[in-house]
């Protein structure tokens, strides 16, 4: 996989070149028929756009992924502008017409669980300054002061007379009135839709097929492209043979995409697919034939044992007090490659001419593809677009890496003027990801007569997954994402256990696989390896696993808080039914806090998880409905990471090719999940990815609590329960 390191600097000299005029880009096939739109419905301001017949298009930046932003993003514009929750809909800003206005819709990223904890202030005063917009030009087409004027529903009121007009009739109106500075905001306890649980805008075209996601597009004369790079990491093409595949059924051409990939693009995906398998490659497979698995675990091992490493966190004497100490525990943990494995592979669709670059793409990030483009086509970035569409998943993966849009446009630009869509197959998706970066981690910890714990050194070795994107990441070897949920204190990702000798370091050691933002990234390992090898402390201290973390969190009250929640629901104090066992887990992370309790059964060396109880406190919740699914399906992707996700490395290569060996769970072996919301206010935090770090650790100390086994190495597949 070739990783392109997005500059700055020419990131902000494309923005200044773009800016100004106005064109805006909807979310249609083609520019010319948004710019007609357009022509017609004069926006409101940047977030608001109103029809005639009262319908309210809300435009959303983020991306819409499956986790519901689109949604919830729509609610707090809608709560701020007062208006009929059944007449909104949404669209997509281009990250083009974005550009070209200073950046109006912010930050066209989505991932690290910042959709709205990032966006929700100015979206709402994006909804607030139309609301006051509305009621002005209501009031100019009244002759009466704007004061008298009240707005609800979608209807605007003048309170002393009782005339009434609704936002469709006066939104031309109000398109040309002078924006309001400064508009304040609703207070969240006076909330009537956003913090309700409201359907998903987006569920009925799901539902009914009307969705088109990257993969489904069709455009008119569109070609099709299937794409094979070099299956070892590092390698590239050394020949091919195009004459074998150019008299194939709809084969239009063999390209040579870039050092380490071939594509055939005709006139239907299969048959480029087809050709491609039947086409003779030769590949220089590079220097990595010799990486394994093993060669990747010895050279972390030794990373465990360096003398350097960098400092996350530090507090005291660690070394002195352990040394010092009269019982010091000690635990090694590993956690292995795995794959985003969406459902729908990566895919673009480009159309390239001389002057202008358009990409169709399914993106977590809609201004990296469009810099993509622009690299890939070598036309200024004025020049380009990208029309973004609902994603069959990201978890990541959609997000910093864009060698698909590249390739894409690298294609379209051999066929100038005519679509190309390009799409990876399931096999090409595994082969060539941006994978959750493999680490190792050892543990020690001292444990005073008392059992109190009095000095605990985590030592991290791994992969750095900003080592490849950022400058300063490579200068300093620090890379500041290796201690989610490690930190001392913030806002992001806060160690909530207070130890008076406290040592958090990282020997960074980067294998060639490529490691990617794979949802809740760091925090994953972080939380399963200190959260079990605190229940490891409890049992040697001989203290109950729930009440050393209470004592260790006595400082830390939201920690405590959610802790506290799932031991009560799952009956932590009560024994628990005939051959069931329970586990708790905690951790804050991407700004929120949670916690999860299991319970399970091992019988015959074989696991059930039985019940999964959690607790999640984000600041505030958008819409409880949604947030409670979004932390049920964090435990899916959770338990599939901790029962079976590994990608192994064999000769330089990922020896998993598709589902039937990258396991996920499958619904009847999915444990009940009882959610439990608890927003305390005054902070915005996430919800798609943290309640996925506790999913695994709190199975694993249910395990050993079953089985009196520490399972320290994952995949759970690969240990054996039995007696």
């Amino acid at each position: 996989m070739t990783v392109s390191i997005l500059s700055r600097r020419r990131f902000l000299i494309g923005t200044a070149a773009a800016a100004g005029g106005f064109s805006l880009g909807f979310h249609l096939p083609f520019a010319a028929q948004a710019q007609e739109r357009n022509a017609i419905l004069p926006e409101v301001n940047a977030w608001v756009l109103i029809h005639p017949d009262d319908t309210v298009v809300v435009r959303i930046a983020r991306s819409e992924m499956g986790q519901g932003t689109l949604t919830g993003l729509a609610q707090l514009v809608a709560e701020e502008l007062e208006c009929d929750w059944s007449k909104v809909t949404t669209e997509y800003p281009t990250p083009g017409e974005s550009l070209r206005r200073n950046r109006i819709w912010g930050n066209f990223s989505t991932g690290g669980s910042r959709g709205i904890r990032e966006s929700h202030e100015y979206v709402r005063q994006g909804g607030a300054t139309a609301r006051e917009m509305l009621v002005a030009a209501a009031a100019t087409l009244w002759k009466v002061p704007v004061q008298e004027c009240s707005a609800a529903n979608s209807v605007i009121t003048h309170n002393p007379s009782g005339r009434t007009v609704t936002y469709g009739a006066v939104a031309s109106l109000a398109a040309h009135m002078q924006p309001p500075a400064n508009v304040p905001l609703k207070d969240p306890k006076d909330w009537k839709i956003a913090g309700k649980p409201l359907p998903r805008l987006d569920t009925r075209d799901k539902l009914t097929g009307k969705q088109v996601y990257g993969v489904d597009l069709q455009l008119p004369g569109m070609l099709n492209a299937s794409i094979k790079a070099c299956p070892v990491f590092g390698g590239k093409v050394a020949s091919f043979d195009a004459a074998a595949v150019s008299g194939m059924p709809g084969v239009r051409k063999v390209v040579q995409v870039d050092e380490t990939a071939v594509a055939v693009v005709a006139d239907t995906w299969w048959q480029a697919h087809s050709a491609l398998n039947a086409l003779p490659i030769v590949w220089d497979e590079g220097p990595n034939t010799n990486v394994s698995s093993e060669t990747i675990a010895a050279m972390l091992r030794e990373g465990l044992d360096a003398e350097e490493a960098v400092v996350g966190t530090a507090i005291g004497d660690v070394r002195a007090a352990l040394a010092e100490s009269a019982k010091v525990v000690t635990a090694t943990y590993s956690f292995p490659y795995q794959a985003h494995a969406t459902m729908e592979p990566m895919n673009a669709t480009a159309r390239y001419t001389t002057d202008k670059c358009e990409v169709w793409v399914p993106t977590q990030n809609g201004e990296t593809s469009l810099v993509a483009a622009a690299e890939a086509s070598g036309l200024p970035m004025e020049q380009c677009e990208v029309y973004k569409l609902h994603l069959g998943g990201g978890f990541g993966r959609r997000g910093a890496y864009q060698e698909y849009v590249r390739q894409a446009v690298r294609l379209a630009k051999e066929f100038a003027g005519t679509p190309v869509k390009l799409i990876w197959s399931r096999e090409e998706d595994m082969l060539h990801g941006a994978y959750h970066p493999v680490t190792q981690c050892r543990l020690r910890a001292a444990i005073d007569k008392q059992g109190n714990v009095s000095a605990f050194h985590m030592r991290i070795s791994g992969q750095s997954i900003l080592w490849s994107l950022r400058a300063e990441v490579r200068e300093t070897g620090r890379d500041p994402a290796v201690f989610q949920g490690l930190n001392d204190g913030g806002a992001e990702g806060a160690f909530g256990y207070t130890i008076p000798n406290l040592l958090i370091d990282h020997a960074m050691r980067n294998p060639p696989v490529p490691p990617g933002f794979w949802r809740g990234v760091n925090l994953n390992q972080n939380a399963l390896y200190v959260e079990c090898f605190i229940d490891e402390l409890a049992h040697e201290a001989g203290i109950d696993p729930l009440e050393l973390r209470r004592k260790l969190l006595v400082n830390h009250t939201n920690h405590l808080a959610v802790l506290d929640a799932v031991a009560e629901r799952i009956g932590w104090e009560k024994p628990a039914g005939n051959g069931i066992h329970r586990g708790l887990a905690q951790i804050m992370g991407f700004g929120s806090y949670v916690a999860a309790a299991a319970e399970v059964s091992v019988t015959d060396g074989q696991l059930k998880i039985h019940r999964i109880v959690a607790a999640t406190d984000p600041g505030y919740i958008v819409n409880p409905a949604q947030a409670e699914r979004q932390v049920e399906g964090s435990f899916v992707y959770g338990l599939s990471a901790c029962l079976f996700g590994e990608c192994t490395i064999n000769g330089g290569r990922v020896e998993q090719e598709n589902f039937d060996t990258y396991e996920v769970m499958r619904m009847d072996q999915m444990p009940a999940v009882e959610t439990i919301l608890m927003p305390s206010g005054n902070f915005w935090g996430g919800v798609g990815e943290p309640t996925i770090a506790v999913a695994g650790p709190a199975v694993l100390n249910a395990v050993f609590a079953a089985t009196g086994k520490r399972i320290r190495q994952l995949p759970l597949k690969n240990n054996s329960l039995g007696v």
